[in-house]
């Protein structure tokens, strides 16, 4: 059998309410996506370094996280790692998306091209409450987020378009 092609990772913390939103939403397509032999669905909580080391060797990725850009909560951005407002790394020893792709490819690393790395945000109302559950308007835009990621992966061929 051979390696995953396609990467598909929630971030977040899942007790700080709406930064759950990406480990919520993969693990809502684990499920769905476990017939898929060629897509791996994982969640993690880094960015930065870290977020590029999960990366490797992988053909392409979708990458589900809250944002916070001042768009109404529940919104859901489609981005490339450019399109990026802020880092996810609160660390002073991590760098950003961009930065950590470049540094890898420099390296010599199998990472997915621009191209072929989406990032789902959906944007969150409260990211540093502790709690176990999303505010309602995040919660609300789970079934959108996870939606948005099977566009992705039916546009790469992964999904049949009505899968």
């Amino acid at each position: 059998m051979s390696q995953p092609t396609t990467l598909v990772l929630g971030l977040g913390n899942p007790i700080l309410t709406d930064d759950s939103v990406g480990l919520r939403v993969a693990a809502l397509l684990q499920p769905q996506l476990a017939g898929h032999p060629d897509v791996t669905v994982a969640e993690d909580c880094w960015g930065g370094l870290r977020l590029m080391e999960r990366l490797v060797g992988f053909y392409q990725a979708v990458v589900i996280d809250a944002i916070q850009s001042g768009a109404p909560p529940g919104t859901i951005h489609r981005l490339t790692p450019h399109d990026l407002p802020t880092q996810h790394s609160a660390s002073a020893h991590d760098v950003n998306l961009p930065t950590a792709l470049a540094f890898g490819r420099k390296m010599g690393l199998v990472l997915p091209p621009d191209d072929r790395l989406v990032l789902v945000g959906v944007e969150a109302a409260d990211i540093l409450t502790f709690g176990e559950a999303c505010t309602p308007e995040v919660e609300a835009a789970i079934p959108q987020a996870v939606e948005a990621v099977r566009e992705v992966l039916a546009g790469w061929g992964c999904l049949p378009v009505a899968d």
